[in-house]
Order: C-alpha cells, then sequence, then structure tokens
C-alpha cells in the first residue's frame, strides 16, 4: 500500500466502475461510471481548483493574495481547503446558494461568503449586481489583495480534465480490453469536465459522441445551470457537444436513488441528471454486433443534497408531502401580466405582489408594496399548506418572469387568482415603472 506525503497526491486517478446491466436493463450497452466524488474532497472539482491554483502557491503567498471566485459549492470548497493548507484566503463570489449544507460546510471552514442578489435560478441580464461585475469592482477596489483564477474561463480547468479524466477513462477502458467508447455524458456547469475529457476520449475514438445535459430553465438541479444560463459560461462551446439534453429534476432524483440503490454509488443529483440521459440515449436502436460503451461523469456526492432532496422528495424522509410542483403545461398556462396590465390591475384591486428574489436583491430595488419572500422558503411554504388568502390576487415577481410562472402555477392548483409580472423585475424597470429600496 502506498503512503503519500500530501492531500494534492489523492487529486485524481478516480475509479471507473462498471454498472450492473441487471440494473438499468439496457440491451447491448456497457455503462461505466467515472467516480469523481473519489476525489479528497468530494467532487470533480478537486481537479479544476488544484490545476488553476498549484502554479500560484508561491507568489500568492508571497503577495499575501486572497482567493476570489464565483463559485457556491464544490470549487470554493476546493479552494479554500487547498488555499487554507498553503495559507491562502478565498472569497466565495456568489449569487445566493441555493443548497444550505454547502453554505454551512464553506462557512466551517472559514470561507468569506458574499451572496449577491438571487439570480442562479432567474438570471437578470440587465442588473449590474452579477458576480463578474461584482468580482470586478472587488478587485478594483482592492487590486493587491485578490486574485481571479476564474473557473469559468480558465483553460487550466479544461487541461485538467483533458490531462486527467479523459485520459484515465480511455487508459482504464483500453486495460480492459475496450477499443471503443461510443458515449461521454456529463452536466453542463463550468463543461470543463466533458469539453476536457470529450476532447482527449476523441483523439482516440473519433466515433464518440459527447451529450450534455442541462436543467429546465424553470427548474433546478444543484451543479448544472439551464441551457439558457449557459450564456454566462465563457467556456462553453456548444458545437462542441453532439447532443445537449435537457433533465427534469424530478427523473434527476428518481435516477440519483438508483445510482444508490441499485449500484451503491452515492451521488449528487448532478449525476443522476447524467444517467437520466445516459439511460434515455442509451435505450435508442444501437450498433449491431458488440456492445455499445458509454461513460457518464459522477461529479460529486449525495449528502450535501439532503435538504434538496427532502424540499423536492419530503416522503422519502418521512414527512408530509405538499403538492406536486407543476409540470411544464401547467406552468405554460399560468397566466401574467404585462407591467402595463399589472398597473392597470393595482388601480382596480388589492393584489397580493410576491418578490420571490432574495432578501439583497429585494433591498436594492422592488416594486412598491411587494413581500419578500425568497424562492426557497416559498417552496417550504407551499408544500406545507397555502400560504395566502383567495380573498385578492396574488402577482409573483422575479428577476426575468420564469421562475414567478412556476408560484403562479402553483397557487392556481389551490385555487387562487394568481399571475406572474412578464419580463419580471427587468422588464418592469425597461418600461420607466418606479422600484423602491430598502424593506
Amino acid at each position: 500500500m502506498t503512503i503519500h506525503q500530501h492531500i494534492t497526491d489523492l487529486i485524481g486517478d478516480t475509479p471507473l466502475l462498471r454498472l450492473d446491466p441487471a440494473v438499468h436493463g439496457l440491451d447491448g450497452v456497457d455503462l461505466y461510471a467515472k467516480l469523481e466524488s473519489h476525489n479528497p474532497f468530494g467532487s470533480v472539482k478537486d481537479r479544476v481548483a488544484w490545476a488553476m491554483l498549484r502554479d500560484e502557491l508561491e507568489t500568492l503567498r508571497a503577495q499575501r493574495r486572497t482567493l476570489i471566485e464565483a463559485s457556491s459549492g464544490n470549487t470554493a470548497k476546493a479552494l479554500r481547503i487547498l488555499g487554507a493548507i498553503h495559507g491562502i484566503g478565498l472569497q466565495a463570489m456568489t449569487n445566493r446558494i441555493k443548497v444550505g449544507e454547502v453554505r454551512d460546510l464553506l462557512r466551517l471552514i472559514g470561507t468569506e461568503i458574499v451572496e449577491l442578489p438571487g439570480l442562479s435560478e432567474c438570471p437578470d441580464p440587465t442588473t449590474p449586481n452579477d458576480v463578474y461585475s461584482a468580482i470586478d469592482a472587488a478587485m478594483a477596489a482592492e487590486p493587491a489583495r485578490f486574485r481571479h483564477l476564474s473557473q469559468y474561463t480558465s483553460e487550466k480547468n479544461i487541461a485538467a480534465h483533458h490531462d486527467g479524466t479523459g485520459r484515465e477513462i480511455h487508459e482504464d477502458l483500453t486495460a480492459a480490453g475496450i477499443e471503443r467508447i461510443d458515449y461521454l455524458f456529463g452536466g453542463l456547469g463550468t463543461t470543463g469536465s466533458s469539453r476536457g475529457a470529450g476532447s482527449y476520449l476523441r483523439k482516440f475514438h473519433p466515433e464518440l459522441r459527447t451529450v450534455a445535459v442541462v436543467s429546465e430553465r424553470a427548474d433546478f438541479i444543484p451543479g448544472i445551470r439551464s441551457e439558457r444560463e449557459m450564456w454566462e459560461v465563457g467556456l462553453f462551446q456548444p458545437d462542441f457537444y453532439d447532443e445537449i439534453m435537457t433533465v427534469e429534476s424530478g427523473p434527476a432524483i428518481e435516477a440519483t436513488l438508483e445510482l444508490a440503490t441499485g449500484y451503491g454509488v452515492l451521488a449528487g443529483p448532478t449525476s443522476g441528471a447524467a444517467y437520466t440521459a445516459a439511460r434515455e440515449v442509451l435505450a435508442r436502436p444501437g450498433r449491431a454486433g458488440t456492445p455499445t460503451v458509454g461513460v457518464i461523469i459522477v461529479c460529486d456526492r449525495l449528502e450535501p443534497y439532503l435538504s434538496y432532496m427532502k424540499q423536492r422528495r419530503p416522503e422519502l424522509f418521512g414527512r408530509e408531502t405538499g403538492p406536486r410542483p407543476p409540470d411544464p403545461a401547467e406552468i405554460a398556462a399560468a397566466p401574467s401580466l404585462t407591467p402595463a396590465g399589472m398597473t392597470d390591475l393595482l388601480r382596480t384591486a388589492h393584489p397580493v405582489i410576491i418578490d420571490t428574489r432574495g432578501a439583497m436583491a429585494y433591498r436594492v430595488a422592488h416594486i412598491p408594496g411587494a413581500i419578500n419572500i425568497p424562492d426557497d422558503r416559498l417552496t417550504d411554504l407551499f408544500t406545507h399548506g397555502t400560504p395566502f388568502s383567495r380573498a385578492e390576487p396574488v402577482i409573483f415577481t422575479c428577476p426575468t418572469g420564469d421562475i414567478s410562472r412556476q408560484f403562479a402555477a402553483t397557487a392556481r392548483r389551490t385555487g387562487h387568482t394568481a399571475y406572474s409580472l412578464d419580463g419580471g423585475i427587468a422588464g418592469w424597470r425597461a418600461a420607466g415603472l418606479e422600484l423602491e429600496r430598502g424593506i
């Protein structure tokens, strides 16, 4: 047995597991899971954090710099631990963290967290308070303090997976006598793992098809973005992928449970989404003869997402279930009001206006008279009952109108007269209508 001298020696060389065909039931398919959850800090981001940081350690220590990074989870965790070992701090600049365990762990290990307005699920491209603008402002204010490694634009992100993840997959399968890899499945966050591993594998397997997985635009799966949100990612190259699949949170959670109980893989819901996509794609008619070979990237572990799972599937924890989330047809059918239509309604009725953004965004600017109930809290309220009177209409608002439509659909199912503000706060502002500051 090898004795390692430093925790960074354990980054990479993660296992490749063949998933039992008796569980997935796909005829003529060999499916493998690259267990990036076996990295020392629990995720695929350990490779990226170390790749970006290792060549700068001595300079950063000598200059007493603090890292500043756009991250609300695994990258921040890995950077903070690696930095702490070497006496380097981290300020994590993030749109509102959606998973409580992640926030608690980051705070426990001494991360300085700056949470900006809650835009992560419903981005507002017009706001000056997006993460990269805030990082630029912080660096301009204290130019000698911060170093921004920039996981969303750094080519070291891709190189870490090209030279590591992709190479390891190829070498492990080749050593097992498997000469062809047909599919690679991975969730899209920064896109580093799928682009890096995919580009390496294509050198040896030119017919490889790379399938990227995103969430529904009005849905939320921790660790991946909706296709609409990918515009924020500097490394994103849509033409790199043979297919970009949209997966809903419900199937992703079911797949997460199957990974755990079927194979013993305690993976997070991003991996469940990748497994969902793999099962769908690999169920299509394949080649005759030799089995189709697919690989999914298991990017992190299940434990940090228990609160997310509990919120979405409380019955799994023995808790009372609330109303099921609205389906896409119900969301599409939920009525919306233009800013002009909303002002007309305000003259003739007394609707309750619910601003579903985070507290900071609400304080910066909100529609006069709006009540602030952030979307995660609002979801919890709906789980345990109907939080509003049916006597007056309810209007839900968010930055651009997507998440609020989902809540309008939920409220209408419980007998409310409910609307979503079309275009959200961005549309209201663009119409030149009044906003107020403060609580």
